[in-house]
């Protein structure tokens, strides 16, 4: 319900149009402000996707490498995930479903979370970059200094919460596991020393733990 004092925020406006770009990679989307006194217009277009939008969150930081990106389609859910380390030792998580921020995340975080856990271990052991007598890493180690961009499309996606941004479909928690675990796992066996040098980012956040 539109009340009589109504005042669309131009940056407001901006930073979802932008985000829509990031999601849909070659859609391009004009904003144009009318209003006297503030007249403007920007587009936005985005053709390399995700990629970009883990780039642009990353901007000003110093990456441990280049954007690892993956995608498939299963079951006609359609999955792409990039992330990148960084220098830092925060972790920033964003997901989406359908377009829309799943702010308190949801079933395909989940799937991403527990593969990226079993790929990093795994990899880890094979390849003794962890010893016999050390626990394996948890998931707050993993995804330190981390930033990642999860979006799926469903066709009938279920949404939970107060405010209805947490993705309830269960299926697609297998769906994101399955994928995050070939892709990620295929790119750590294609790329060694990247890998290696996650893991160590890793190791040492368990070490300062």
């Amino acid at each position: 319900i539109f009340t009589d004092t109504t005042v669309y925020e131009f940056k407001i406006l901006r930073k979802r149009l932008k985000e829509l770009a990031f999601l849909n990679k070659g859609l391009q989307i004009s904003l144009k402000d009318e209003r006297e006194g503030k007249e403007q217009e920007e587009v936005y277009l985005q053709n390399g996707g995700i990629i970009d939008f883990v780039s642009s969150l990353n901007e000003g930081k110093d990456a441990v490498h280049d954007v690892i990106y993956f995608a498939a389609e299963k079951d006609d859910v359609q999955v792409e995930i990039a992330l990148q380390y960084t220098d830092t030792y925060t972790e920033n998580i964003m997901s989406f479903a359908n377009n829309i921020h799943t702010h308190e995340g949801g079933m395909h975080e989940t799937g991403f979370k527990i593969a990226l856990n079993r790929i990093i271990n795994n990899y880890a052991r094979k390849n003794n970059l962890l010893k016999d007598n050390e626990d394996n890493l948890t998931g707050d180690d993993i995804r330190e200094g981390m930033t990642a961009i999860i979006s799926v499309k469903v066709p009938e996606p279920q949404f939970e919460g107060q405010t209805k941004t947490k993705l309830g479909n269960s299926e697609v928690r297998g769906i994101c596991d399955t994928i995050t675990g070939a892709g990620l796992g295929e790119f750590l066996e294609e790329n060694p020393s990247i890998a290696k040098k996650m893991i160590e980012k890793s190791r040492n956040a368990a070490r300062a733990r």
